[in-house]
């Protein structure tokens, strides 16, 4: 323990991440009269939620009619009924004020004719309950997320947020109660340990979806909120949901915007079939994510995809107006010609479902405290422990994300951290630190740098990928759930003789990778085990062994306890939450969902 030099910071809050969701929260904790840091493992502009692309949802209806109402509907169907009603109803009506939040802090929204913002069509976005394509997302051309993270970075300078930037954090502080009153992180610069002291913390690290071999997100997303929370004794909640968008550029797997079919695209296959009228009749190549992967997985698996291997499919977007595409998609138009070679003008693009987003993780309620079930109460919350983002599981996503809906839930969840932390904390004195609260993290950083076997970094989290792409991606059963648990359970075994080339502190990127292949283990093994223990299909969980949806045993919340742990993953559920927080929307009962 002589090597770690150990410095101590007290704030009132801690935000870990620096995406839009830690971003918005901080703020809001600013704004609330606290005192905040954000650590955060990268500059805050290289967050993934610049990668966001075509929109950020809310009923403002610039272009037609639209009700927030009628986006609860959309967002509980989306969801396939798993997602909490009062959590939904909370967000769809804060929407407007959200986004109007949004364009007074600079976001530069792009304009209708009309000088208002733009709304385009997304995915499972209608008018009047399900009848007809309403424009719903506002967009900032195809760079929505780019312009979002970027204002709310400015916004946080203006209010003296303090950046802790390259820090990685470890653990979080736990006291006897099983109360949150602090994080160990570590400085990837000179690999001194800080230790930080809090009245309140709030995870706002992002997904994990890098534990796939294919995938949208960037390199950083490992899910460290994951790590974070499970080995703090919280559970992690329906992470058998995974997204998978069903336009991933094909090989280098960049997203191709779901705002490129809202302009006007459509699927082929190697017929020259536009296929999505026969899984969507209605809304065709705007149905919901899910909808979408499942129909060109099954266009591929039965031997009408295109390319030399007949893997993939096809996106038009070539019969269009180049003008507008330059102008609408810029970003689009960029990526397409830099990966793949392709101008989007002259011919089409090639797209694969890829691993995108995870609906499950950190259980918090609409407030995002962190919920940690306790017996026979299923809602006894974790004192000075919030989350919020991708890293949070509301749930208003529940099975099936609806697009446009992350930038929404990272907004509004991200601000309504802030006024519950203002009610809890504001005149509240810091909890006392428990004595050795280092000691987890610097045993786990010693028994890394201390390993002696042959295992690389790169070869375990190689393996791990290849694992959850094979055995828990769009389509699932038994027998390749079972196996890939088997193949996963020794994989995870192997992070223990992982050899670090150079065992020092400083500048050691080994290090940190290791510790992020830590994370996402705990968010793959999450994953696997609870997509067996769900034997049913809903929303982005389809298992071939149980191809409909079971309302009377499945309409719940799975939980996922000591994923970290090289045992088998614990498994538990708690209960939906079928209310509303207003006589003005009723309770949405369970039907077949179909587009």
């Amino acid at each position: 323990m002589s090597d770690y030099k150990i410095i101590d910071h007290s704030f009132d809050i801690v935000v870990v991440g620096g995406g839009g969701s830690g971003l918005r929260s901080a703020l809001a904790m600013k704004e609330a009269g606290f005192e905040v840091a954000c650590v955060t493992k990268i500059f805050p502009t290289r967050s993934h939620t610049i990668a966001a692309q075509g929109g950020i949802g809310a009923a403002l209806g610039n272009m037609e009619e639209d009700k927030w109402q009628w986006h609860m509907y959309d967002t509980v169907k989306g969801s396939d009924w798993l997602g909490d009603q009062d959590a939904i109803e909370f967000m769809c009506r804060k929407a407007p004020e959200a986004v109007y939040e949004l364009e007074h802090y600079g976001v530069p929204f792009t304009r209708n004719s009309e000088g208002k913002i733009y709304q385009r069509p997304f995915g499972g976005h209608t008018k009047n309950f399900g009848e007809g394509i309403v424009q719903r997302a506002c967009a900032a051309a195809d760079l929505t997320g780019h312009a979002i993270l970027h204002a709310l970075y400015q916004q946080c300078l203006k209010h003296k947020v303090h950046f802790f930037v390259e820090y990685f954090a470890l653990d979080l502080i736990m006291n006897e109660e099983g109360d949150c009153v602090g994080v160990m992180a570590l400085c990837m610069e000179d690999g001194t340990l800080h230790r930080f002291h809090s009245k309140n913390v709030v995870l706002a690290t992002g997904g994990g979806g890098r534990c796939y071999f294919s995938s949208t997100l960037a390199h950083t997303c490992t899910g460290d909120g994951y790590g974070l929370a499970d080995r703090a004794g919280v559970p992690l909640q329906d992470m058998e949901f995974v997204q998978f968008h069903p336009t991933g550029l094909y090989g280098p797997g960049c997203l191709i915007t779901e705002a490129c079919r809202g302009e006007g695209g459509y699927f082929t296959n190697s017929l020259g079939e536009k296929f999505m009228e026969k899984y969507a009749p209605t809304v065709k190549d705007l149905a919901s994510r899910d909808v979408c992967s499942r129909a060109l997985t099954i266009e591929i698996r039965e031997g009408r995809g295109v390319g030399k291997n007949k893997d993939h499919i096809h996106l038009h977007l070539e019969h269009l107006d180049g003008k507008m595409l330059h102008e609408k998609l810029p970003g689009i138009m960029e990526t397409a010609k830099i990966f793949a070679n392709v101008d989007l003008t002259q011919e089409p693009c090639p797209v694969i479902p890829t691993a995108h987003y995870n609906m499950g993780g950190i259980p918090t309620n609409r407030f995002g405290q962190v919920v940690r079930p306790k017996g026979n109460d299923k809602e006894a919350v974790v004192p000075g422990l919030m989350a919020v983002g991708e890293t949070a599981c509301v749930s208003i996503h529940g099975a099936n994300r609806l697009g446009s809906n992350s930038l929404l839930d990272l907004v509004v969840f991200g601000k309504a951290t802030g006024e519950k932390a203002k009610e809890l904390y504001l005149d509240q004195p810091k909890k006392s630190l428990p004595k050795n609260s280092e000691a987890s993290s610097i045993a786990r950083l010693d028994a890394l740098r201390n390993s002696k076997g042959k295992s690389t970094v790169a070869e375990v989290r190689l393996a791990m990928q290849k694992i959850m792409q094979a055995d828990a991606s769009v389509f699932r059963e038994k027998s390749t759930l079972t196996s890939g648990i088997e193949k996963l359970d020794k994989v995870a075994k192997s992070i223990d003789t992982i050899s670090l080339q150079d065992n020092s502190l400083i500048w050691n990127y080994g290090l940190i990778e290791a510790l992020e292949l830590d994370n996402l283990m705990t968010t793959a093994r999450s994953i696997i085990y609870s997509a067996l223990n769900r034997e049913e299909s809903r929303g982005a969980h389809s298992r071939e062994d149980f191809p409909e949806r079971d309302d009377a045993k499945w309409l719940t919340h799975s939980l996922a306890y000591g994923a970290s742990k090289n045992e088998p993953v614990k498994l538990d559920v708690r209960p939906v939450h079928t209310w509303t927080l207003t006589d003005e929307v009723q309770y949405i009962e369970p039907k077949k969902r179909v587009y």
